[in-house]
């Protein structure tokens, strides 16, 4: 026997064997026994179920006169304790739990509830003033019970901690809390609102007047905006489109149009609210020449916007780029905190036209900025390795 008075066998196995004993492990080898202890921690409290309580339940389950089934662990066993029959509504049933000799304000009970038909729900009672051991005893032998009489009959639980958590206004806020929707953060609100907008455009068919220009992301184009970019794609001037997002209508709005210089071009967007900007830019830094539209978002970042509405300027952005075929946008895309910054200078590094000027070579690997009828020159056969000697 050791200190702690257990008491150990020496046992000879062969290798690789182990086995279990008073809740220690011990590992032997071919030629000598070593043990090594450790403690063996479990969830479940042991507890088995009686015989007769499995009777009872089964019986219950067929009947329909039977609406509380008390259950108590006495000498290390789940045992049926009370049988409560119908005498109304479920809800109105309640109120007998608050007898004191169904439940006492001291002594922890199980409560299995039938609410219909094979549909039951455990009561796990246990009171503050209990005493802790029993409030242990009760809270890891549940999951034994539940096994025992058949998980799947269970469709809810409730946890009381006193007589008032179990009566039908407590029972209705119950309910109200099972089926209120899952609280979610503001990141998780502004996810779920992208994603029903983005599910929001159903199958249209092949309908011949729908609209060409569509956001990915369930958005809708107000007229007088559609307008306006087909327009500015058939134009030749220099170009703005200001146009922004109301989330209330789920709509993309204008909120002006004109035809301005790119000297002015930064004093010309609002620097108070986020907005996109559509500029068509006629230059002469690529050979031919060339009008492009280019995309800007602005916002501003000393102004505090709500998670939300970045969310929904950030979402809906890809969207320009496959705008409409009449108005061919440029690749790339200027980003901007501050209007002031958008000046030619910007323009031409963002889109990558300071490396090209009017009528020099481009620079190699600008295919979209090449010569027309420059001489293709015919595919160079890479040398191989040199021979050994």
């Amino acid at each position: 026997m050791n200190s702690q008075g257990i008491r150990l066998t020496r046992v000879r196995l062969g290798h690789g064997q182990r086995t279990r004993s008073l809740g220690l492990v011990q590992r032997t080898r071919r030629d000598h026994a070593a043990f090594s202890l450790r403690p063996i921690m479990s969830a479940t409290s042991g507890i088995t179920v009686a015989s007769h309580l499995a009777s009872v339940f089964a019986n219950a389950n067929i009947s329909s006169q039977v609406r509380f089934i008390k259950v108590s662990i006495t000498n290390e066993s789940l045992t049926h304790d009370l049988t409560i029959p119908v005498s109304g509504t479920f809800e109105d049933d309640l109120r007998l739990l608050q007898s004191p000799d169904v439940l006492e304000d001291t002594i922890p009970a199980y409560l299995l509830a039938k609410v219909a038909q094979s549909n039951w729900i455990t009561i796990s009672y246990v009171p503050d003033s209990a005493k802790v051991r029993d409030k242990m005893l009760y809270a890891s032998t549940r999951a034994s019970l539940l096994k025992a009489m058949g998980s799947t009959l269970f469709t809810d639980a409730i946890f009381a901690t006193s007589k008032a958590d179990l009566t039908p206004e407590a029972y209705a806020s119950h309910k109200r809390h099972i089926a209120a929707p899952k609280p979610l953060s503001t990141r998780e609100k502004d996810m779920a609102d992208v994603r029903a907008a983005e599910s929001g455009d159903g199958y249209e068919g092949s309908r011949t007047r729908a609209s060409h220009l569509r956001t990915g992301v369930g958005f809708a184009w107000a007229q007088d905006l559609e307008q306006a970019v087909v327009q500015l794609g058939q134009g030749e001037a220099c170009a703005l489109i200001v146009l922004e997002v109301d989330r209330a209508t789920e709509t993309l709005t204008l909120i002006s149009t004109s035809e301005i210089n790119i000297d002015i071009l930064g004093s010309a967007l609002p620097s108070s609210q986020p907005c996109y900007a559509l500029f068509a830019w006629p230059h002469a830094y690529t050979t031919p020449p060339r009008r492009e539209i280019s995309k800007s978002f602005v916002f501003n970042p000393v102004m505090i916007y709500s998670s939300g509405v970045l969310t929904t300027y950030l979402a809906v952005k890809g969207f320009l780029v496959e705008t409409s075929p009449t108005a061919y946008l440029a690749p790339r895309k200027v980003e901007t905190s501050d209007p002031r910054e958008l000046d030619e200078a910007h323009l031409k590094t963002e889109l990558g036209l300071d490396i090209a000027s009017v009528g020099a070579q481009p620079a190699a690997g600008s295919s979209n900025l090449a010569r027309e009828g420059d001489e293709k020159k015919a595919f160079a056969r890479p040398k191989g390795p040199a021979r050994k000697r």
